[in-house]
């Protein structure tokens, strides 16, 4: 009886700790919010191209983008943006604005036209994780689902110049060999309560 009520206490104890771990959230911006940052404090740029329709990006906000390692990579060496590629949104980026003219507004949660931005980037699989330095200078795009120890490479990768000394194929088979990740998430609560994933 009294060992149920130490598990009982330990459950509520990880359970209001998870509360608040799972409580940071990434600070996305829009673009007009990363050229006014910029000014002041350059940094490199992730960009989140998703839908609104589309599972994969569902659970990469859910797995992904709420893991704290990669809430605190990301918000300690990016700005972030999330775009809808399909959205109705202005948006003005490289001096050029793009517009989504053919958006239907009766399909806002189903397969809508491509928004001149997405095109304009060349995106056609979602989710897509794009990289740009702090000049704005499109770096690469990362199309797919990606966990967080997958991401936390790119992240890792991009957040400063060591992607200048990836010249080749062997040279980012040699960087991801040599990775050593820092996201741990939530294994303790995991296995401590031999719950399966």
């Amino acid at each position: 009886m009294m060992q149920n009520n130490y598990k009982n206490l330990i459950f509520l104890f990880f359970i209001l700790i998870q509360f608040q771990l799972y409580s940071q959230e990434i600070n996305w911006m829009s673009l007009d919010e990363v050229r006014e940052a910029q000014k002041t404090n350059p940094k490199n740029v992730l960009i989140d191209v998703y839908t609104n329709w589309c599972g994969p990006c569902k659970l990469m906000d859910r797995n992904t983008f709420s893991n704290t390692d990669i809430i605190r990579i990301i918000n300690e060496n990016y700005y972030a943006v999330k775009f809808n590629a399909e959205g109705n949104d202005t948006v003005t980026f490289m001096d050029k604005v793009f517009t989504n003219p053919n958006f239907d507004s009766a399909k806002t949660q189903k397969r809508n036209s491509s928004h001149q931005l997405t095109q304009f980037l060349g995106i056609n699989a979602y989710p897509s994780t794009l990289f740009f330095d702090s000049d704005m200078n499109y770096l690469t795009p990362v199309k797919g689902y990606l966990n967080p120890k997958q991401i936390e490479i790119y992240l890792l990768l991009f957040k400063d110049n060591t992607y200048k000394n990836v010249k080749s194929q062997s040279d980012f088979d040699n960087f991801v060999k040599n990775f050593k990740s820092q996201v741990k998430g939530n294994l303790f609560f995991i296995s401590f309560f031999n719950i399966n994933v």
